[in-house]
């Protein structure tokens, strides 16, 4: 059932009573602006040249980069886990890891070691989190990705929970060749066309941009503060 929004117009004219001015009740209209930068750049960079830029600022973010087709990815995803030590691993529940031919991978039987894997279930609650907490890799995947600052942006629902990308100690995050843009801009601009199509919108979205880092304290650059220390890309050539 849709969401009823109850005593809108009454809040909203208090507020407009507090700043001393008429409430606004008609739409807006969209200026037009003079000048557009943020739409030049990069903006013939073909999907080739985009991975190029998001190689080079993967450096800047302190994260690994690896680019592989669809028959190799499960191999590359098992040296990038082991790499890490191993599991146990939490994932989403998304039906691209069967299609991408990762089902002997987590279905607990990867071939290095016997890893626990667990797939995020939300008829289970709290125990995803406490799954989350106890993980030393989480893995989702990116709906769209900004080459200009090296972001994945994860779209949340009941089968793909927010704590699978930032409770585990490390962090990878599957990335369709396909859904590389040049930067934010282009991002919002396809985040608005699903949501034209579809008429849904993601219950969280979140931009990653590598490990967690901060540099609050003295200007000097922490990696890995309140999330996972380290973080890898997995590029699949989906084209």
């Amino acid at each position: 059932m849709a969401g009823m929004i109850q005593n809108r117009d009454k809040f909203l004219n208090q507020i407009a009573s507090r700043l001393e001015r008429p409430r606004i009740s008609s739409s807006v209209e969209r200026p037009t602006w003079k000048f557009q930068p943020q739409y030049e750049v990069l903006k013939d960079a073909t999907q080739d040249e985009l991975l190029e830029v998001l190689t080079e600022q993967c450096k800047k973010i302190h994260t690994n980069i690896y680019v592989t087709d669809k028959k190799d990815l499960a191999t590359t995803l098992n040296k990038v886990v082991s790499g890490y030590g191993g599991g146990p691993i939490v994932t989403w529940k998304d039906e691209r890891f069967s299609q991408w031919g990762l089902d002997p991978l987590l279905n607990k039987e990867w071939p290095a070691q016997k890893i626990e894997v667990y797939e995020w279930d939300h008829l289970k609650g709290k125990e995803n989190i406490a799954k989350a907490e106890k993980a030393n890799v989480g893995i989702t995947i990116s709906e769209v990705t900004l080459a200009e600052s090296g972001t994945v942006v994860l779209y949340s629902d009941e089968n793909k929970g927010r704590t699978v990308s930032f409770l585990p100690a490390t962090y990878i995050a599957l990335i369709p060749k396909s859904t590389l843009v040049p930067r934010i801009t282009q991002a919002a601009q396809k985040m608005r066309e699903i949501h034209k199509k579809t008429g849904h919108v993601a219950s969280c979205i979140n931009f990653i941009t590598g490990p967690s880092n901060s540099a609050d304290i003295e200007l000097n650059l922490v990696v890995g503060v309140h999330g996972p220390v380290k973080a890898s890309y997995i590029v699949i050539n989906d084209l």
